[in-house]
């Protein structure tokens, strides 16, 4: 598989504007977060289950966000993917995440380009850290994520409950081919 570290073209400095300052819902309270977050065990693989997918994510395949803790405080991530197929060619973005809320730390910012941080915000996490929901205020983007390729079927319909309970349409929600590997 060939590997390709890929820079930020126009198109994609315009869906990360989008992002951040497109489809403000006034109208809607802030989502809330889960109580709290122990950052170290948040760290780690999070395979992606599903999403209401962000320009550069439509086509993926094998998504794999990845985050590890700085000595800073900051959070390295490492977002991988097959464009188009589990054979297409790997697609990787490195933004850094921000905790915003240090009492809950389940509120951060995410930035692809300077100065910008984008709305990020742990609103689902299962005692044992294996799955998560990550959503924003805007309700135009989340992802289901869990620490394995798969989940029971009843555990994806109780996230999709909460996603929809927050505001979202999961009508516009799609389910990320994983393969396994192994």
């Amino acid at each position: 598989m060939t590997q390709t570290r890929t820079n930020l073209p126009k198109a994609l400095l315009g869906a990360i504007g989008a992002l951040v300052l497109g489809g403000c819902n006034a109208s809607l309270p802030p989502i809330e977060t889960v109580d709290y977050v122990d950052l170290e065990r948040f760290m780690g693989d999070w395979y992606v289950i599903a999403s209401i997918p962000t320009f550069v994510e439509k086509g993926a395949y094998n998504a794999v966000e990845s985050y590890e803790l700085n000595e800073d405080g900051t959070i390295a991530t490492t977002f991988t993917f097959n464009k188009d197929s589990f054979s297409g060619p790997e697609k990787r973005y490195t933004p850094k995440g921000f905790v915003r809320n240090t009492e809950t730390n389940a509120e951060w910012g995410m930035q692809f380009i300077w100065p910008i941080k984008s709305d990020y915000r742990i609103t689902w996490l299962e005692d044992d850290y294996s799955q998560t929901v990550i959503a924003r205020n805007q309700r135009d983007y989340v992802w289901i994520m869990a620490r394995s390729p798969e989940i029971p079927e009843a555990d994806y319909q109780r996230m999709v409950e909460h996603i929809k309970s927050a505001g979202y349409d999961t009508s516009k929600l799609v389910k990320v081919p994983q393969e396994h590997q192994g």
